[in-house]
């Protein structure tokens, strides 16, 4: 088991690991074939996308990108890979450091580890929200899964996320806890419940949504990389954010959505 305290009891998207008076900050994210993206997709948005989900966790610390490292599978259509990730990479002014490059017959799948420095210590942790914090959450859910079902104005939100690295460094001095929401909004509210251990009350009508007709889809379907974070009552975000509910004692549910206890984590949200 991971037993340095870098590994955060695998209860965080990243490992803290403290050294020379500075912290670095190291995640790794996978894209499947057939999971994370259809056979035939574009693989310059396949490229984009991994290094933007494991950018996006870097920002749910604060961090600053230094660099990554990528796992490639050889295979058709490379040259948009390479593309999409030199357009990426470039976006971001993020060197990619080296890495590994096999071929296999199996479906394709990608990895990339991203190393970033913490721009303040301590770093934010899913494990810090306080009973009596107030929850808040950047930008509008569902967005992604509108783009993936063919709508055109939201096709980018799908296919090339924007990691929100400023607003990450804004928000590092300010919250009690922080993570990105990627699996969906309850899901993810869970896990940072059950990671404090605390209770969190979300009022869903308060969640911006690319659609309202489908307020229950948008908080559950996730690929949304917005912040969610939780700040001490009163404190207003440097950045905008809208603020979705409370964080409570310690009860018999995690999560409490609309008055409701929601049991566990089942359809909640995306878990392999």
């Amino acid at each position: 088991m991971a037993r340095d305290p870098a590994a955060r009891n695998l209860d965080d998207d990243c490992a803290v690991l403290e050294m020379g008076g500075e912290a670095l900050v190291l995640t790794l994210d996978t894209m499947a074939e057939g999971t994370h993206f259809r056979a035939g997709a574009d693989l310059a948005d396949v490229a984009w996308k991994l290094v933007a989900a494991n950018l996006s966790d870097l920002a749910a610390k604060g961090a600053e990108p230094l660099g990554v490292l990528l796992s490639y599978q050889l295979g058709t259509d490379d040259a948009r890979f390479l593309a999409g990730l030199h357009e990426v990479l470039d976006t971001y002014d993020v060197p990619l450091l080296g890495g590994d490059t096999v071929r296999a017959e199996a479906g394709r799948s990608f990895s990339l580890t991203a190393i970033g420095r913490a721009s303040h210590v301590p770093v934010p942790d899913r494990r810090g929200a306080r009973a009596g914090d107030e929850l808040w959450v950047t930008g509008t859910l569902g967005r992604a899964m509108l783009g993936f079902e063919g709508q055109d104005a939201y096709a980018k939100a799908f296919h090339r996320p924007c990691p929100l690295l400023a607003e990450g460094k804004a928000l590092a001095p300010h919250v009690t806890a922080m993570m990105d929401v990627s699996d969906g909004l309850l899901l993810d509210a869970w896990r940072m419940a059950a990671a404090s251990g605390v209770s969190i009350g979300l009022d869903s009508a308060a969640v911006p949504v690319a659609d309202t007709a489908r307020r229950n889809e948008c908080l559950r379907w996730g690929d949304d990389y917005e912040l969610l974070f939780t700040l001490p009552v009163g404190t207003t975000p440097p950045v905008d954010a809208t603020r979705i509910g409370s964080v409570l004692p310690q009860g018999e549910a995690a999560l409490i959505l609309d008055g409701n206890s929601m049991p566990g984590p089942e359809h909640l949200g995306y878990r392999h």
